[in-house]
Formats: structure tokens, sequence, C-alpha cells
């Protein structure tokens, strides 16, 4: 059965040795195989038809525009194919599901879901505090802002518990769990939606074996020129370094290039 995330090389395409150790992801000059996949991904952005995203590169697209890191992953399937994953951070194009890119660690758009509704439940509360501000007590008021408050907290927790990650061995470890010596014991916002976690959860629930990985920027930049088109980036420290010394233990890493 075809994998629809997993994007096969021609075998003319891989010309040389495969890297021994695997990409050291926070400070890594980008492998020939890696580049390859990123050629290919980048032409796939140029023409693909299935969604529009305002990047800032093509004039009167509609939306705020708003770049995006890319990641791929080379991997090798159990069948011994050698090929490459993709994958996008936090949202594309409003979803998180897209063609050709491999699935969040946990869809909290899916309609109907606990978070969706467990939202709709804080805007209904938030509403109703706004409405009763002028005549309700302040002990009315305070008791309703508290309320919100632990429902805010609890649905918060519960969404954590969704986010388990997986290592080449198969071992599962919350987020909760990764990021439990943190400032207050929380994961950071967004932790868990970058490219580099999405790709490797992805390889190991597949059974693949990682080989090499880059990320790079596509787009303009929303806010500052920290991030430049298609130039690349190592993964980040805040959100990424403690999930992936989880999710890459056991994996052979290459050495950091010395500056």
């Amino acid at each position: 059965m075809t994998d629809p995330f997993f994007t096969p090389f021609d075998s003319k395409e891989v010309i040389g040795d495969l890297p021994i150790h695997f990409t050291y992801p926070f400070d890594y000059e980008v492998s020939p195989i890696s580049l390859l996949a990123v050629k290919q991904l980048q032409k796939h952005l140029l023409e693909q038809k299935d969604w529009v995203h305002n990047f800032g590169l093509i004039p009167d697209t509609e939306g705020a525009i708003i770049g995006k890191m890319f990641g791929v992953l080379v991997v090798k399937t159990q069948g011994g194919q050698i090929g490459y994953l993709a994958a996008f951070s936090g949202k594309l194009a409003g979803g998180n599901i897209h063609p050709k890119f491999v699935p969040p660690v946990y869809d909290a758009l899916v309609e109907g879901s606990f978070l969706n509704v467990g939202m709709q439940e804080l805007t209904r509360m938030g509403d109703n505090i706004k409405k009763l501000q002028n005549i309700a007590s302040a002990a009315e008021i305070n008791a309703l802002k508290e309320a919100r408050k632990k429902h805010s907290q609890a649905l918060q927790e519960k969404l954590f518990d969704q986010y388990v990650f997986l290592n080449k061995h198969g071992e599962e470890k919350s987020i909760r769990e990764i990021f439990k010596n943190n400032l207050n014991g929380n994961p950071p916002s967004g932790a868990g939606e970058c490219a580099t976690p999405k790709l490797l959860q992805y390889a190991f629930q597949n059974k693949m074996q990682p080989i090499a990985m880059a990320e790079f920027w596509w787009g303009l930049s929303p806010k500052s020129d920290q991030w430049k088109h298609k130039h690349f980036y190592p993964a980040c420290d805040e959100k990424c370094r403690p999930i992936l010394g989880h999710m890459l233990e056991g994996v052979a890493i290459e050495e950091p290039p010395k500056n």
C-alpha cells in the first residue's frame, strides 16, 4: 500500500553515500540528500493547487502575509526505499491536514473536538461575564471569572495530555513529562507543532529510519526580517530541544559543525 506522505527518490537521484549519522538539528550544514528533498518540496510549493496561503510572494493574494517554516526528513522505509517526508510548523492555510504533509501529533482543529467545544464554552462564559458586569455584584463576577479560569486551565491540561511523542524504541513520553522541569512545569505555547517533531513522530509510527533533516523558511516574515525566504534554520531551542532530546534517544547523531 502506497504511503501518501512518503515521496521516494528516483534511484538515479540518490548519488553517493548517505549520511552515516543523523543531522544535529540545532546547528547543521544541509546534506546533499536533504537538499534534494528540499528542492523537490519547494517545487511542489510553487506548483500545488490544493490550498491557498498568502506567503507574501504573489501580489494581490488574499489574507494576511504569513511566511511558514517547512521541514523535510529523509528516511529509509522498512522495505529499504529512500525518500522523504514533509511537514510545516503550526497551521497552513488555516488547517492542519493537507496532501503530501504528515499530520500533526494531535489535530486540535477537528470539528466537534473537546478543544473546540471547550473554547466555545470559554467564549460563552466570557460573554456572560460582560453582560453581568454592571448588574451582578463584584463577588458574583469574581466567582464567574474564577470558574472561567479553572475551565481554561482544565482545557489546557487536557490538551497537553494529547501530545505524546515516540522515539525509535517505540517509547512514549507525554509533553508534560518532557517539560516537567520547565518553568511552572508547563510546555511553552505551540510546543510539538514544529516541523521536525511532526516528521519524527510519523517516521517512528511507521517504522521508518531517519537519515537527515532540514528546515527552511518559505515566504516573507510577518513581523520582522528575522526569517528569510528559502534560508535554512535549526530546530528551535525553547520548544524543540526538550522534545527532540526524547525523540532522538538512541539515534546516532552527527557532531555539530565547529564554528
